[in-house]
């Protein structure tokens, strides 16, 4: 039963023009799995973490969240960097230090799929990175046919060395996807030119049940095979929006599974509706705080 969440925690280096430097754990599974956790979800989180003072903070903050780990720590590496060096407008350049450290020593064989498992949930780095995208898809192409899948791609194209082998591995993972989440930027990366609502029925050509499209202001589409559904976005006053496209996707899923509803009832659109309403609260919230910093279930209109 419950969540098996698999792709990378890091630490993001925030770098600013005055040469102050900010170290704020991250990582969209990672987020994705905190937000799950502080909704009550029963939920573990598959990913290589370092046993440095990184990652025993990365781990820590996964504990207090409630968030089980299914792997033991990557003892002797470093914790995977991403250093992002802010200009004086506050646009980010970004550099990702890999080598040799925790986020991709996954191989093969480390993950195990608990019998009874509710949802699987994929994404980011942890389909880039190898050793640990390849087990990651192996994860995917193992699932149970009563887990559903959910794959967030969130695509990272400067840490795609080999772009052939990223959208190989990421079309067999699609294929076996329930419910995918995409933005813009990711069907810009992966149909260039292409209109986005193509590249979504291209998505579902591929066997996907569920498209989750975050459309900015213009609201989430819901798209599957026979509906479609827009649900607006409130206005809010953002601080920014770091994390929230992870708890955007940890909070559909959380009340998905709350309600009762599986693999099997994706078809039903006004229960996707509601799904994804509670879902822009939890991103909304977020959207107000500091980072990445999803709420808690008492935090939400009831």
């Amino acid at each position: 039963m419950g969540v098996l969440v698999v792709g990378e925690a890091l630490v993001d280096l925030i770098a600013k023009p005055n040469g102050e430097v900010a170290a704020v754990p991250g990582g969209g599974p990672f987020n994705f799995a905190r937000t799950l956790g502080r909704l009550g979800v029963d939920v573990s989180f598959a990913g290589g973490i370092s046993d440095d003072i990184f990652g025993q903070t990365i781990s820590s903050m996964l504990a207090a969240d409630g968030v089980k780990q299914a792997l033991p720590p990557r003892a002797g590496l470093l914790t995977t960097l991403a250093l992002a060096a802010l200009d004086e407008g506050g646009a980010a350049t970004y550099r990702f230090y890999i080598e040799g450290t925790a986020a991709p020593a996954v191989n093969v064989g480390d993950i195990e799929l608990p019998e009874g498992l509710d949802a699987l949930v994929v994404g980011t780095l942890g389909l880039v990175l190898e050793p640990a995208a390849d087990a990651t898809a192996t994860a995917v192409a193992a699932a149970a046919e009563t887990t559903l899948v959910f794959v967030d791609p969130n695509c990272r194209p400067l840490v795609i060395n080999d772009e052939g082998g990223y959208r190989a591995r990421l079309e067999k993972v699609l294929r076996r996807a329930d419910v995918v989440k995409v933005s813009g930027d990711d069907l810009d990366y992966l149909n260039p030119g292409m209109d986005h609502f193509e590249a979504v029925r291209g998505l579902i050509g591929l066997g996907v049940k569920v498209v989750l499209f975050t459309d900015g202001a213009a609201g989430v589409r819901i798209i599957t095979a026979h509906d479609e559904r827009v649900v607006p976005v409130p206005t809010v006053e953002v601080v920014d929006t770091v994390g929230a496209g992870d708890s955007f996707g940890g909070g559909f899923l959380a009340f998905w599974l709350s309600s009762g509803s599986s693999r099997t009832d994706l078809a039903d659109t006004q229960l996707l509706e509601w799904a994804v309403g509670k879902a822009v609260d939890v991103a909304r919230i977020t959207c107000q705080r500091v980072g990445a910093n999803p709420p808690y279930l008492h935090e939400l209109p009831q």
